[in-house]
């Protein structure tokens, strides 16, 4: 679709950021910078944890390390660019914002994934304990962990051709924070429906499906832990699963929050705000879960900040 002649082609949008708050503004930035820091903290500590301790180098810690790296892409992608759309209304090129949403959508939906595989090595180890080594092997656990990020690419790629070949004719004002689906599509004056068609499908494989596994699994699972007799053995396997139940929690519940609930309920800068969940919440969480719940990564971290305590003081 070609514009019309009274129409001019777009070839930047303006993120409007948040009207009214110009008071808070940058206390907001300065929350936001510090969330980042620690979320790239969090999670790289996480990554660098499993990479140097042999004691982590098991199926459960070589996923989780996909999901910080996730995590840690999914926040840089997005916060640096929210911060600043906070302060000022930013511009940036059409092309510029289709590619950052493409990224965005790719680390937020391999976690979908992950999550789920994580679930499996979670039944197996709790299900089939004596096999568990033989099941989660090295290369089973390698194409499972970067399986789920070739699906995610593979899928947003065919809905992202598709997109990057919207026209954008009249208005060039997104308002919003940063470049999301909803706010682009209502922008683009071309025929969307494909994409909507696409996008709907993708959801529903990639996050109602994955969610639908991950409870089925952990039903079976606690039909299995209720059937031990020894009440300290069940209470062990619970705790096994305990981080990886409150991560999805965290995740699937952000993702409810923004995307069923309609956002012609909100007002526009709550529905703004309430993305923060996803984006902010959800990756700051992860690390501190799995550092508070899990006695192998807890252990690691201590030994780790002996060692660089040691050598401070030397």
């Amino acid at each position: 679709m070609m514009c019309q002649d009274n129409q001019t082609k777009v070839s930047e949008v303006h993120l409007l950021g948040v009207q009214g708050l110009d008071n808070f503004k940058p206390l907001i930035f300065t929350i936001l910078l510090l969330l980042y820091i620690a979320i790239v903290t969090g999670n790289f500590s996480i990554i660098l944890l499993v990479s140097t301790n042999s004691n982590l180098k098991i199926p459960m810690f070589i996923l989780l390390q996909h999901l910080a790296f996730a995590d840690a892409l999914l926040a840089t992608c997005v916060i640096p660019m929210m911060a600043e759309t906070i302060m000022t209304k930013r511009n940036i090129s059409v092309v510029g914002c289709i590619t950052q949403m493409y990224f965005y959508f790719n680390f937020g939906f391999v976690q979908c994934f992950l999550l789920a595989v994580m679930s499996y090595d979670r039944y197996v180890a709790i299900c089939n304990p004596l096999r568990y080594i033989v099941i989660m092997d090295r290369r089973i656990c390698f194409l499972l962990g970067y399986g789920c990020w070739v699906i995610t690419w593979s899928l947003c790629s065919i809905e992202f051709i598709l997109i990057f070949q919207f026209q954008f004719c009249g208005s060039s004002d997104i308002d919003y924070l940063f470049c999301d689906l909803g706010p682009v599509m209502q922008l683009s004056t071309s025929d969307t429906s494909i994409v909507q068609w696409l996008d709907f499908t993708y959801s529903v494989l990639s996050t109602f499906c994955a969610l639908a596994f991950i409870i089925g699994t952990y039903i079976y699972i606690f039909i299995i832990i209720l059937k031990i007799s020894s009440s300290t053995a069940r209470k062990k396997s619970f705790s096994t699963c305990s981080a990886h139940l409150i991560s999805v929690g965290a995740y699937y519940g952000s993702l409810i929050t923004i995307y069923v609930t309609p956002s012609n309920e909100m007002s526009p800068n709550v529905n703004k705000y309430s993305s923060l969940l996803y984006i902010v919440v959800t990756p700051l969480m992860n690390p501190i879960i799995y550092s508070l719940r899990n006695q192998e990564i807890r252990q690691a971290l201590h030994k780790k900040l002996r060692k660089i305590a040691v050598k401070s003081f030397r």
